[in-house]
């Protein structure tokens, strides 16, 4: 093995993936997808660290971790198409940003599909990594 395979010009891309998220949203009776993109480390840090207060009181330094709105602006910094940062598209269902106009466009089953689909670009699959373990045993 050799440690060239691990340079940055080496390693594969994630591919955008286009997802029907809901029968809802059609053109000309057919659903139209979604496309979503993975996210650098960086850019969910960067997420995280806006969904967490640090509050002092007495002495006591406390920290609050919100998942909802984590969950929000994850999907929202992953979907692509449809752009959900268009103000048109927005002020049509009352909300003024993209994390906002995700809770209120879909409904509770489409919402939790999508963040499944924005889970596993990202490379969170149980499945998949119990898979690369055993590859990994047995190499």
């Amino acid at each position: 093995m050799s440690l060239t395979a691990f340079f940055r010009d080496k390693a594969k891309k994630p591919e955008n993936q286009k997802i029907v998220v809901s029968n809802r949203f059609q053109e000309n009776g057919k659903p139209i997808p979604w496309e979503i993109r993975a996210i650098t480390e960086d850019e969910d840090a960067k997420i995280k660290s806006d969904c967490t207060t640090v509050s002092v009181f007495k002495g006591r330094q406390t920290t609050k971790f919100d998942s909802q709105k984590y969950t929000n602006k994850l999907i929202a910094a992953c979907v692509l198409f449809p752009d959900l940062r268009d103000a048109e598209l927005q002020k049509s269902y009352g909300v003024t940003s993209d994390d906002a106009l995700v809770k209120a466009m879909l409904i509770s089953g489409e919402h939790a599909n999508l963040l499944q689909a924005v889970n596993e670009i990202n490379g969170f699959n149980a499945e998949r990594v119990d898979d690369t373990k055993e590859e990994a045993k047995n190499s």
